[in-house]
């Protein structure tokens, strides 16, 4: 099921975390003033943000944050969020903002004097140490008395490491050395299992390919990816046969070999675990005719 959770850490300084598991598309609206910076970090999955009635959309990805600032008008949130995503927003005040790299604000360029009456938009990667940070957010376990505390440090923790444009992982001084390390190998690990879903590597061999123990590369994979490593790997591949199923160049039983199931049977029940229906009847209900 989908949901959100505001957290409102001070006046003008929100965080909001979405969470969609299920198998629906989640849809999330709230007014934002103008005046209002909007940080939007895609943790797993895919979202979407919708603009002017749905006229105009802006994608969120896996592992993608967007700054989107606008002087000039409101800029209300209208976020669909596809199933299995995840997604964390921060909420700021461009007064609030700017008093903190007063210093520096030209090192920030939509702080610059020639834009600050610019709208402003801006799609990045989420480094490492931002991914943890981020995973730290959805994996929150201390007592509830300091939530808001911890919120507000890991809050303005993220803004600086978004803005840390110079990040080396490799730098002998950076204190989440070991932690980056570990963030890398498990995106590869991700990567590994994607690239070879028809017969994925065993998880000792996955581990062995990225250099990870097997404990960390499962404690890793489920905290970042919200998932084991073949939990996340089945709703990739139904997600990518429904893809294909869609595009209308495939039938059924060529779907299934493509994500790796040499028998009909099988992809066809996998298939109904996940959206309850068959492949058969699902390009029935897209395409009458077929």
């Amino acid at each position: 099921m989908g949901s959100q959770e505001v957290i409102t850490i001070e006046e003008d300084f929100t965080l909001i975390r979405f969470q969609n598991d299920g198998d629906d598309i989640f849809t999330a609206e709230r007014q934002i003033k103008q005046g209002l910076i909007q940080f939007h970090f895609g943790i797993k999955g895919k979202a979407k943000f919708m603009f002017n009635q749905g006229s105009y959309a802006l994608d969120l990805k896996e592992e993608k944050a967007l700054l989107l600032y606008n002087p000039q008008k409101e800029l209300p949130l209208h976020l669909e969020l596809a199933p299995n995503s995840w997604v964390i927003s921060v909420i700021v005040s461009i007064k609030k903002f700017h008093a903190l790299f007063s210093d520096e604000a030209n090192y920030i360029s939509f702080l610059n004097l020639e834009n600050k009456d610019k709208k402003y938009y801006s799609e990045t990667d989420i480094s490492p140490s931002m991914a943890i940070v981020l995973s730290q957010l959805f994996h929150y376990n201390l007592h509830p008395s300091i939530k808001n505390l911890y919120y507000k440090g890991k809050g303005y923790e993220l803004l600086s490491l978004y803005f840390n444009r110079s990040e080396d992982p490799n730098a002998e001084q950076c204190p989440f050395l070991i932690d980056e390390e570990n963030v890398m190998k498990i995106r590869k690990a991700k990567d590994i299992v994607i690239a070879n879903m028809s017969e994925p590597p065993g998880l000792q061999e996955l581990s062995d390919q990225v250099g990870l123990n097997l404990k960390k590369l499962k404690m890793g994979f489920k905290q970042i990816y919200g998932d084991t490593v073949y939990g996340f790997l089945f709703d990739y591949k139904m997600d990518y046969a429904r893809r294909l199923l869609d595009s209308g160049s495939y039938n059924v039983n060529e779907v299934g070999l493509k994500i790796g199931y040499s028998t009909g049977s099988h992809f066809i029940a996998a298939f109904k675990k996940k959206f309850a229906t068959t492949p058969k009847k699902y390009l029935m209900s897209i395409n009458p005719n077929t």
